[in-house]
């Protein structure tokens, strides 16, 4: 009778053989606009274009890695207080933070948006209002604090969303329909299907609108470096068709990979600051649901860790074909399936093949490519899906870098590095 760990030999042995490709070190130059540098002063040209409210309002901050965010919201609280308003945030981020108030606050914090950072009270609740139904019955929540204020300001960025396509995807009208309405009103709006999503949610920020608590949406679009490069205010009334345009340009934005297809892509690090699905599909190619296309063909993923931010939280490590043990011991289950439960969708949230260490894990995707010599394969390794200046290629994408005017070699092919079972730059 076979025993576990003559099998565990074999694997082992098996995949030390593994002849792993040489990869270079090349740069990639990225297009588009160049980033704000003074954020209080690019808030207040934006604010130019609404009116400021008066009395009590909730800025609602969300927990995606909005660059700069603390910045952002500090500008807007000043200004806010200066035209005699009484701000505070809250947290808008559906179910995140363990759909627990204290851990909603908690994401906040470790964004940098604090009381004392931004200058305001942070009211965290995961109570919510029913504020209306949807013309198809939906039921659309709306946190309790933010609806028992005078008004309700939105702080978002605009980008393509990582599970479906629409005419606005991430953005301000996705806070006020899931943000705000916490878990119950983000499951309420995920349950009626991916396939509908598009529609579901201009539909709930409908609702949200005719409250007349919200008074606009403040927003950054970010390039290629995903720091801001734009910030606008929009008016509630004008949010969705003002939207639509921002999110083609947030799309053009987009730093991508240049190469179509690969054997083999390792992202040494996944998080829900880097993504909400830890690595962005739009850039690897793998979604977590049909409503969503675009990016490389992959045919082997490899993810090696998580990063701090993301507090254990391993929402997307069920795209990769292969895991490290570092990251899945590092993987908190229950913040990770609430976000399943949520959102209704189980694949980002499986636990793929599990290596001890990284060059087993990159064996391990290799020996996986079916009719493709490992040495030979085209592999590309990054640091995470928002750095992409700076990637490995092997060997066989070299020719492909030559003739791309965008791209060039900075270190010529070398064996791939490890050191204490990591793989190194």
């Amino acid at each position: 009778m076979q025993t576990e760990n003559p099998v565990r030999e074999e694997i082992d042995k098996i995949l030390r053989e593994v002849e792993l490709p040489r990869v270079a070190l090349v740069e990639q130059r990225m297009e588009g606009p160049d980033a704000i540098q003074d954020i209080r002063e690019g808030v207040r040209e934006a604010l130019k274009e609404v009116d400021l409210p008066t009395g009590s309002v909730a800025v609602g901050v969300g927990s995606r890695g909005v660059s700069r965010i603390p910045e952002v919201v500090a500008a807007l609280v000043e200004a806010l207080k200066e035209a005699g308003a009484e701000p505070f945030v809250v947290p808008a981020m559906g179910s995140h933070g363990a759909s627990t108030a204290e851990g909603q606050a908690d994401v906040l914090r470790h964004l940098g948006v604090s009381e004392e950072r931004v200058g305001c009270p942070i009211r965290a609740t995961m109570e919510t209002v029913e504020i209306g139904k949807t013309q198809a019955g939906l039921t659309v929540h709306m946190d309790r604090n933010a609806y028992e204020a005078d008004s309700v300001i939105v702080v978002n960025r605009i980008k393509p969303h990582t599970a479906f396509r629409g005419t606005v995807e991430s953005g301000p009208t996705k806070m006020l329909a899931i943000g705000l309405g916490k878990q119950r009103g983000a499951h309420s709006i995920h349950s009626q299907g991916w396939e509908n999503i598009h529609r579901t949610i201009p539909d709930a920020a409908r609702v949200a609108v005719e409250t007349g608590k919200v008074a606009f949406g403040l927003a950054t679009i970010e390039n290629a470096d995903e720091e801001p490069s734009r910030i606008v205010a929009i008016p509630a009334k004008k949010l969705e068709e003002a939207e639509a345009p921002l999110l083609e340009e947030a799309k053009r934005n987009l730093a991508r990979l240049p190469f179509d297809e690969l054997d083999v892509l390792i992202v040494d690090e996944i998080g829900k600051n880097v993504s909400g699905d830890g690595a962005d599909p739009n850039v690897t190619g793998r979604y977590p649901t049909t409503a969503a296309t675009g990016g490389p063909e992959v045919e082997r993923m490899v993810y090696l860790d998580l990063t701090e931010e993301t507090g254990g939280n391993a929402n997307g490590l069920g795209m990769a074909d292969v895991v490290t043990e570092r990251l899945a011991s590092k993987m908190e289950r229950s913040a990770t399936y609430m976000n399943a439960l949520t959102s209704t969708t189980p694949a980002p949230v499986k636990t793929p093949m599990v290596m001890p260490t990284d060059r087993m894990a990159v064996a391990a995707a290799l020996t996986m490519c079916a009719g493709v010599s490992p040495p030979e394969a085209r592999l590309v390794r990054i640091e995470n899906t928002i750095r992409l200046r700076r990637i490995w290629v092997s060997e066989a994408l070299l020719p492909e870098v030559e003739k791309n005017k965008r791209l060039r070699v900075v270190e010529d092919p070398a064996p791939m590095s490890f050191g204490s079972d990591r793989l190194t730059s």
